[in-house]
């Protein structure tokens, strides 16, 4: 399964009124999309009412904040629920993001990294990322496992259970954005303006090719993939992510 990121408004993500950076690129194309399960089956879209959706959320988002909230502070300010604030999504697929933390651990540890990655290599099983993740000085959610940040004021990390019943590592966006500065920093130093390019200018080689009649059909297929150039494509998406999820105190979700 491919990885997308999402920072958007959990009724809009619950009641499936979003469309992944794959979907939209296929509608602007005209070939057909469709979501499928891990066994390939067609993915069955609820039936349950966005104004429903958005009942749930709403309550999900104040259990989660009582539970958060400090004796004697004032209570975490909720952010705002509903299906129609606008969202931001992008695909960065698993590779690319390994990529990035590879390139993270790399410059933390001061060990060089492969130039390369083979196209869906396990990425978890790398021994600088395995070093991070089992470092008790590193809390870092990225390497953590955490799927789910959450618009709040601290650096925290957390598992909690998600509005459907499973549970689920979150962390806050505060500490979110503070791993992309520390990415940055450590690897390379870059203006936001480079940033911002990156998600464009940088990542996977394609596959697909537009032939004379106008329709893209399956060119070469890249099986290695450029380490460096990945982990600039995904720490882009991240960090627009991040971006638009501040800008719009919302959360940011992996989907896949």
């Amino acid at each position: 399964m491919g990885l997308d990121i999402y920072a958007g408004p959990l009724t809009r993500y619950y009641a499936h009124n979003w469309k992944t950076a794959a979907q939209q690129w296929a509608e602007e194309h005209g070939i057909g999309f469709s979501k499928v399960g891990p066994n390939g089956e067609p993915l069955a879209e609820e039936t349950v009412s966005p104004a429903e959706v958005q009942q749930g959320m709403e309550a999900w988002r104040d259990w989660l904040l009582g539970a958060l909230s400090q004796p004697g502070q004032a209570p975490l300010e909720p952010w705002p629920e509903d299906n129609e604030r606008p969202y931001y999504t992008d695909k960065p697929d698993w590779d690319a993001f390994g990529a990035m933390l590879l390139m993270t651990a790399g410059h933390i540890y001061g060990e060089s990294v492969p130039d390369t990655v083979a196209k869906g290599w396990d990425f978890w099983a790398h021994p600088l990322i395995r070093r991070m993740t089992e470092d008790p000085s590193r809390g870092w959610s990225l390497f953590r496992g955490a799927e789910w940040w959450l618009p709040l004021p601290d650096t925290v990390f957390f598992e909690a259970p998600r509005p459907g019943g499973d549970k689920g590592k979150m962390a806050s966006l505060a500490l979110l954005r503070w791993e992309l500065e520390q990415i940055n920093q450590l690897v390379w130093q870059a203006e936001e303006k480079t940033i911002l390019t990156w998600s464009s200018a940088e990542g996977y080689p394609a596959d697909w090719e537009m032939g004379e009649d106008g329709r893209f059909r399956m060119g070469q297929v890249h099986e290695v993939y450029g380490t460096e150039t990945l982990a600039k494509f995904a720490f882009s998406i991240f960090y627009q992510a991040a971006n638009f999820a501040e800008e719009n105190q919302v959360p940011i979700l992996l989907d896949y």
